[in-house]
């Protein structure tokens, strides 16, 4: 019979490997969609949302061959990860975490069917969670299928409430993204002298619908997602952070604990400078990236055991 510790090592390399195919696609997905929707164009931000506008989309045309290549790879991968982890018998939990990983990838392909417009929401909203998705699910699996855990972890409360406020806060920003309302909100920390949302604001929380136009400066939708998203950042900045500086008590949990720390005060930067510059396109693509790097790395304290 093979040794299982062989073949654990593979299905840690090929879990690894769609870790970083994952990246690569969520990093491509990010340009495509964001210079398509206007960021970086000349003359910012009176190009911005020209896709809806049925202008053309003259970036991407090799970052969409490069995507395409990249998840139909990582989709072949997916199949053979999830064959190593079921035959000749199941390795458990890396096989439910693989099994998930793969009708991720197959969902995704389907709701890529109606990402060519535009002015839906709910394909593009769906695809940029599913792409956190992805990185999540993959190295859930690598750590599955990594050394013995040991005990179970402590019970970490403010982790996971910080990774669920976390989750929110990249369902708020996808759907800025996707509604185009990047200028509804150009400053910091509030939205000109917009403090809280208005109630006919809250309406753009609804992921399906139909949009005409990029939301303008001032937009009550766009504003209403704007303040939503930054104080949820800042709850996530607050108690992740106490999480990490808990786990840095722990010799165990110490390297995660730091990582975890490093990427939050990356991510928080990222945002701010994001708002700052304008709206700049490889900042706002870094952000769209880093908040992944984020949560995987908060799921890595999470699963940790205490010493």
């Amino acid at each position: 019979m093979e040794n299982r510790t062989a073949r654990l090592k593979r299905i840690r390399i090929l879990a690894v490997a769609l870790v970083l195919l994952s990246l690569l696609i969520l990093l491509v997905s990010a340009h495509i969609r964001l210079s398509g929707a206007g960021l970086g164009c000349s003359p910012w931000p009176d190009c911005y949302g020209q896709l809806l506008a049925g202008a053309a989309n003259l970036h991407g045309d090799a970052a969409r061959i490069l995507h395409r290549s990249a998840a139909s790879l990582a989709l072949v991968l997916g199949f053979v990860l999830v064959a190593q982890c079921l035959r000749p018998q199941p390795v458990q939990p890396a096989a439910r975490w693989a099994t998930a990983l793969l009708s991720l990838m197959i969902a995704l392909t389907f709701v890529g069917l109606f990402s060519a417009d535009p002015h839906r929401v709910w394909p593009g909203f769906i695809n940029i969670l599913g792409g956190a998705g992805l990185v999540l699910l993959s190295w859930r699996t690598a750590l599955a299928a990594g050394a013995d855990p040991g005990p179970p972890p402590r019970p970490a409360p403010l982790l996971h409430a910080g990774a669920g406020l976390l989750v929110l806060t990249m369902a708020l920003g996808a759907l800025i993204g996707v509604r185009y309302a990047a200028t509804a909100c150009l400053s910091l920390p509030a939205c000109g002298d917009v403090a809280w949302p208005v109630a006919a604001g809250w309406s753009a929380l609804n992921p399906f619908t139909v949009i005409a136009a990029a939301a303008g400066p001032g937009d009550e939708g766009g504003v209403a997602l704007h303040l939503l998203h930054r104080y949820c950042a800042l709850a996530t900045l607050l108690l992740l952070g106490i999480g990490g500086l808990q786990g840095l008590a722990q010799p165990a949990t110490r390297a995660s604990a730091v990582l975890l720390l490093a990427l939050l005060l990356v991510q928080f930067a990222l945002g701010v400078l994001t708002v700052l510059s304008g709206f700049g396109l490889w900042l706002a693509v870094a952000h769209s990236v880093c908040a992944s790097l984020l949560l995987a790395a908060t799921l890595q304290l999470m699963t940790r055991p205490a010493a």
